[in-house]
């Protein structure tokens, strides 16, 4: 299996133009992906890889049919 940081729920983006990507569960920032920065150092695979849950987002119905007021 390939791992893909973006579908990561530990992945996130930074607003550091030096390091713009980020793994919460190691706790860095890097110029590369984390994963790409897990198999330089360890040699091995990201070993806390999980899938990011979607969230699922509920919303109101007005009478009209429209999700939002004006």
């Amino acid at each position: 299996m390939r791992i893909s940081c973006a579908h990561c729920e530990y992945y996130f983006v930074t607003h550091d133009p030096e390091r713009p990507w980020g793994c919460r569960r190691f706790g860095f920032k890097s110029h590369v992906l984390p994963n790409f920065a897990v198999k330089n150092a360890t040699g091995m695979d990201c070993a806390y890889y999980s899938i990011r849950k979607n969230r699922v987002m509920h919303r109101k119905k007005f009478k009209n049919g429209n999700t939002h007021s004006r």
